[in-house]
């Protein structure tokens, strides 16, 4: 087993509860909202790298940080706090320790994200998107009710692209604002629980309330290149991570067992040469595969497991063609976590009870994931 550590309990954590983790763009650290401010801790080696204090009435709901720089986007976590309240953004300048801008709007954020190039509000039916070299608005979308702040914005050089949900249940907006094209896909037949986006912005993740199927989509067309099942019964998705080579997506859902999958995108990159593609456009082609209720045999090295009926897919129903996670681990406490691939096939988790965990799993024969590493590094929220 790996490295434990437990964050000490000294008097300058007294009354001091977590709120809101989020990772940056590349995964390196992430940040911790608190009842008096935000910290950032780096992964590896694991430390916290600093914090910013604003006092008892400093409570910051929601934080974002931009890449590894001192730019920060900040929300309070009430709406009756008159510093921060949860209805304004604030752009934080950490390293001259001041306000760059602030944003009011009507209703609390849900969420924030921020890259290079532009930095993105989350409301409750609106989305707003903000170019950082003049700090004015430059997108705005409407949205069917999105209050768990769902959204994805790239964050490659040479590539911008913006997802969230559309105006009707299930759908999935994409714009790719480089190209100024805009692309509408038919990702579920349920309201949409979770997303999330490749690093250059080519592959979409998404699951439904449900949380039983998870599908990939190429934004660039809207087809389905890829579906993976998480299990038979309904769960909350949590979180989804795409590795940064696209070779694996993890999934954590309240369930308390972290799956992560093997994907085939450049196999279907290569069968797209061969004309062997879907039609393209917003509807699920038939790489998506649909559940199974019998039991399951693990493939070729490196890949899931699928129905031991998977053979006769195209005569029996899609679900006896699933594909099932490659590798697996249970935590040990019930909590929600959101997750990013480290380096050397290792995913990492952060969760509200102020837990650090980071797993090694097998890329050749998968199966049970092994602990590396574990911090405590502050205690939650007694409301969460």
């Amino acid at each position: 087993m790996g490295q434990v550590e437990e964050a000490s309990s000294g008097s300058d954590d007294d009354g001091v509860e977590l709120l809101s983790v989020s990772w940056n763009q590349d995964n390196s650290c992430f940040i911790a909202a608190t009842t008096n401010g935000f910290r950032v801790f780096s992964c590896k080696p694991f430390h916290e790298t600093m914090r910013r204090t604003f006092g008892p009435n400093g409570g910051i709901g929601i934080a974002e940080m931009l890449f590894r720089t001192s730019i920060f986007g900040l929300a309070g976590a009430e709406s009756s706090n008159t510093e921060f309240p949860s209805t304004m953004l604030q752009l934080w300048d950490d390293y001259n320790e001041r306000r760059i801008h602030k944003y009011n709007f009507t209703s609390k954020i849900r969420a924030v994200r921020l890259s290079k190039d532009y930095f993105v509000v989350v409301l409750e039916k609106t989305i707003n998107v903000y170019r950082f070299r003049d700090l004015r608005l430059f997108y705005q979308a409407r949205t069917v009710s999105n209050p768990n702040g769902l959204c994805c914005l790239s964050h490659h050089a040479n590539a911008s692209v913006f997802a969230c949900p559309g105006t009707s249940k299930g759908q999935v907006l994409v714009e790719h604002f480089g190209f100024k094209e805009t692309r509408l896909i038919a990702a579920h037949d349920s309201h949409l629980s979770c997303m999330t986006m490749a690093l250059d912005g080519t592959l979409l993740a998404t699951a439904s309330v449900r949380g039983t199927l998870i599908r990939i989509f190429n934004t660039r067309d809207g087809t389905c290149v890829q579906e993976v099942r998480r299990g038979l019964d309904r769960a909350e998705i949590y979180s989804i991570a795409l590795s940064p080579n696209v070779q694996w997506l993890a999934v954590s859902s309240d369930k308390g067992t972290v799956h992560v999958f093997s994907l085939r995108v450049k196999d279907a990159e290569e069968d797209a040469k061969q004309g062997e593609s879907a039609t393209a456009g917003a509807q699920v082609n038939d790489n998506c595969n649909y559940g199974s209720t019998v039991p399951v045999t693990q493939t070729k090295a490196g890949s899931n497991t699928s129905s031991s009926l998977s053979f006769m897919k195209g005569i029996l129903p899609k679900y006896f063609s699933s594909e099932w996670s490659f590798a697996q681990f249970r935590l040990p406490e019930v909590t929600r976590y959101i997750m990013a691939f480290g380096d050397q096939d290792t995913v990492m988790m952060i969760g509200l009870d102020g837990s650090f965990y980071r797993y090694s799993f097998d890329p050749v024969n998968g199966g049970e994931m092994i602990l590396k590493e574990y911090h405590l590094f502050l205690k939650a929220s007694k409301s969460l």
